[in-house]
């Protein structure tokens, strides 16, 4: 059983002995008042009372061990919530990350990085590069965050691209109404005792599926459970859909509709002939963007996970629609980890963990190459940081998926505010190219060339244009599309009932209505025809990541805390890998000291050439201090200059303490922060270092 699983069932036991508990408190308190009124002897009632009062502290045991098991601390808010708050303030304190515009009292949603905060972005970005830019081979790409009306109605944003918000009937204040039915559920599961088995299950199912419920499901769920305004308590609206794109004009005269990106995807999609043809013509090939992407969010809340202006890293995979195979699946293959398949979600499982080829081979994840990539992103998430246990990969439900998409899984990591998705990994098939070749009339397609010409059976489709002129006038061209535009099944359908009926009604979509075709009006056959090439649109396989969601889960799996020294406070460390930390390593002369400080400051320039960031500490406070405060930064090492000839490295974690030359320090410090050696092996080949004066 998975620890989630037997969390739950000791919960399911505990809210039951709870309850037969306060029916028994009940009971016994009717038997003391029963007992007072019959005026019964002074010894029955006190041994009533007792039971009474035993009784009471059964149920208060309960009531703590049930606390302790969904996290509740005695003043009531969970330990989550206390955990969060001390690691926002951590990042607030140090910079990491402020509300933008804090002296204006800031905006909701937007945030500012601080020096920390802009080298671990940094840092993740530059690895995410290395990891899949340069590893795959992708064509980078840099487009505008301006995008003309056409592009995105095309892409369906301008119609689709909602949230469902509620209004406050009294004051207007807005709210998106998922999220007031999330928070009741949660808050409801975290801090009601007396909730029955029954009705945690249907908080518990309703957390499930709360992204498949319809704008009627949600708002009938917010009336059953009486949920009113946060701030007012006043009666909501029904849910209705809210763009989330942020509207603009390009140019003066205000004539030209854009909106800010709510994605960098489209700039891809948009680009492909030229990226096909600098590619050689050659399939399949990935093209990639980082950029800024911008949401009008109804309700921005949880930090840097909720914003409305936010960096995304997106991949668009282009592949043959036919042959989905990737010739390094086998790499991942043997990947295992937790995995979240719509059948489980649906019947109220938990994730659990299943090998990556596994998964493809019994048709779990549709295709390799869907499958390459969600291995590539767990090694991706696990190596910046992010714990293994609390990372999960969860499929689209049926109604959640849009009704293009093969495949679709989001990487959710778990944090203080619940599963978080991070990363979506989703087959598109063809939907985007398509969408633009259409609206643009410019074919995205890719050719595949034979070895030898191909016989194929084609279908010709020949409206006869003359009769159409007569029939329809000035409507004949759109007739004419939409009849060269009829799939195979509907064009052999329409060839059937002329020969038997002689005219068939046909839809025209451009005209909105359906016309009369007549049997004269247009010709429909098959003929063998040799090719010497096919011309297809590609799928795409596209793995989206939210650099800003990946940061602020990656502090939390970062952050904990260990007694100082003298042990009357708790210190904080971030535990970041030396791949995303701020500053590699920190460099301090022990005492003040000339001597020391030129040392110091030799070896901060050997670092510099190195590549290495870092910070010289020349300040006379005690290393002990020092120390403390650069592992609340997460820095990883600390070079402390105690002699001229050598010097002693510190490892953050273990505190652990080596010896070397003066001339080895920086090199040393590169290999460990680049991942040419690890820190077991060069604690393994160099002098240890013991010394309590430099502990904390």
């Amino acid at each position: 059983m998975s620890s989630s699983a037997a969390a739950s069932s000791s919960e399911e036991s505990l809210r039951r002995a709870l309850s037969d508990g306060s029916s028994a408190v009940d009971s016994q308190g009717n038997a003391v008042r029963a007992l007072k009124a019959a005026k019964a002897s002074k010894a029955e009632i006190e041994a009533a009372i007792e039971a009474l009062n035993n009784l009471k502290l059964e149920k208060v045991s309960i009531e703590k061990e049930l606390q302790a098991v969904i996290g509740v601390t005695g003043d009531g808010s969970t330990s989550k919530e206390v955990f969060r708050q001390t690691v926002v303030n951590t990042l607030e304190r140090r910079l990491f990350f402020i509300p933008s515009f804090k002296i204006y009292r800031g905006v909701a949603g937007l945030y500012d990085y601080g020096p920390p905060g802009c080298a671990v972005k940094s840092n993740v970005l530059g690895f995410w590069r290395q990891h899949f830019v340069l590893e795959e081979n992708m064509l980078e790409v840099d487009c505008p965050c301006v995008t003309p009306e056409v592009v995105l109605k095309a892409s369906g944003h301008v119609d689709k691209f909602t949230d469902l918000m509620v209004k406050d009937e009294k004051t207007g204040t807005c709210y998106r109404a998922d999220h007031l039915l999330k928070d009741f559920c949660n808050d409801k599961l975290q801090k009601d005792l007396t909730l029955t088995a029954d009705k945690v299950a249907e908080f518990k199912h309703v957390l499930a599926v709360l992204d498949d419920l319809s704008s009627e499901q949600l708002g009938s769920k917010i009336k059953e459970y009486g949920i009113t305004a946060p701030d007012t308590k006043n009666p909501l609206s029904d849910p209705y859909p809210f763009n989330l794109m942020f509207q603009t004009s390009i140019g003066p005269s205000g004539t030209s509709t854009g909106y800010m990106r709510p994605e960098t995807a489209q700039g891809i999609f948009v680009n492909f002939k030229d990226l096909y043809y600098y590619n050689g013509n050659k399939l399949p090939f990935a093209a990639a963007q980082i950029g800024q992407a911008f949401r009008n969010e109804i309700s921005p809340r949880q930090g840097l996970l909720r914003v409305r202006e936010f960096t995304l890293a997106e991949i668009e995979h282009f592949v043959d629609p036919e042959d989905k195979a990737h010739p390094k699946f086998s790499d991942v293959a043997d990947l295992e980890f937790l995995m979240f398949p719509r059948e489980e979600q649906m019947s109220g499982q938990s994730a659990k963990k299943i090998p990556l080829g596994d998964a493809v081979a019994k048709g779990i994840v549709n295709n390799q190459t869907l499958g390459y990539f969600i291995g590539r992103v767990y090694l991706f998430l696990t190596r910046l940081g992010i714990d293994k246990e609390r990372l999960r990969f969860r499929q689209h439900l049926a109604n959640e998926m849009a009704h293009y998409a093969a495949d679709c899984w989001d990487a959710e990591i778990e944090s203080s505010y619940g599963w978080i998705e991070c990363v979506g990994i989703a087959d598109r098939s063809a939907y985007d190219l398509l969408a633009h070749s259409e609206k643009s009339n410019v074919p995205l397609v890719a050719q595949e060339k034979f070895l030898q010409p191909k016989e194929v059976e084609k279908l010709i489709i020949t409206p006869v244009k003359k009769e159409l002129g007569l029939a329809f006038k000035g409507a004949q061209k759109n007739v004419v599309e939409a009849l060269e535009a009829m799939k195979e099944k509907e064009a052999l359908e329409m060839k059937a009932t002329l020969e038997t009926k002689g005219e068939v009604e046909f839809m025209v979509c451009t005209l909105g209505k359906n016309v009369t075709i007549k049997k004269s009006m247009v010709s429909i056959s098959k003929e063998i025809k040799k090719e010497h090439q096919r011309t297809f649109t590609p799928s795409v396989i596209e793995p989206s990541f939210g650099i800003g969601r990946i940061i602020y889960c990656l502090y939390e799996h970062s952050f904990y805390t260990r007694p100082s020294k003298a042990g009357d406070e708790q210190l904080n460390v971030f535990r970041f890998p030396a791949v995303v930390a701020p500053i590699k390593c920190t460099v301090f002369p022990l005492v003040q000291n000339e001597k020391y400080e030129q040392v110091a400051k030799i070896i901060s320039k050997s670092l510099t050439v190195a590549g290495i960031s870092h910070k010289i500490d020349i300040t006379g406070t005690s290393i002990g201090k020092r120390y403390a405060r650069t592992d609340e930064l997460g820095v990883p090492f600390a070079v402390t200059v105690d002699s001229t000839s050598s010097v002693t490295i510190r490892e953050r974690d273990s505190k652990d303490q080596i010896r070397v030359d003066v001339e080895e320090a920086a090199q040393v410090i590169r290999a460990v922060s680049e991942g040419h050696r690890t820190w077991e092996e060069v604690w393994a080949n160099y002098p240890h270092h013991t010394s309590a004066s430099t502990d904390e």
